[in-house]
Parts: C-alpha cells; structure tokens; sequence
C-alpha cells in the first residue's frame, strides 16, 4: 500500500478530504522522523513503537578487492510492532492452510 492510497482509504472511511488527511498523515510521519533524530522513542498503544536502535563498530569486507574495511558505530531507526498487532498478523493466517 502506498501513501497514497493509505490517504484515499482513510478518507473514504472518515470523510474527511483527502488534503486534510494527507496533511495529517504527513504530520504524523514528520513528527515521527524528528523525535527519532532526537533520540525520542514513539510509542503508539496497540501499534508499536518507533525507536532508535545503535549498531557498534564491526569489521566487514570488500570482496571485489579482498580488502577488511572497518564499519563505524552508528543508530538506524526501528518499529517494534506491539504484541497485540504481532499476535493479529500471525493469526491472520489459522485455517487458509498457509
């Protein structure tokens, strides 16, 4: 699902116009972004969280040169899903055979 359509679907069902909507969800991603850059975890209940999470250094290696590069210390950004949602996914699948 693109943004897009995330925005046209949450229209449809709230009725609210689609500009107000994308504005919100455009909202909702920058202040998401943001508290990530600050170091801030988002915690959204029965969702999950958006967090920051800090790799250390370690080595790593360039094949096509056969050569040892060292790969800095640095954060990336997450999403840890809630265990109500995790739980929603895996279950979506009982009695389709998959």
């Amino acid at each position: 699902m693109t943004k897009a359509e995330l925005v046209g679907i949450i229209a449809k069902k709230t009725g609210i116009e689609r500009t107000d909507v994308l504005a919100t969800v455009e909202a909702l991603m920058e202040e998401v972004k943001s508290s990530l850059v600050q170091g801030e975890a988002v915690h959204l209940r029965g969702f999950g969280s958006f967090v920051v999470k800090h790799r250390a250094q370690k080595t790593g290696r360039l094949l096509a040169k056969n050569t040892t590069i060292i790969i800095p210390a640095h954060d990336i950004p997450a999403f840890k899903p809630a265990d109500v949602f995790v739980d929603q996914v895996k279950n979506r699948t009982k009695g389709e055979g998959k």
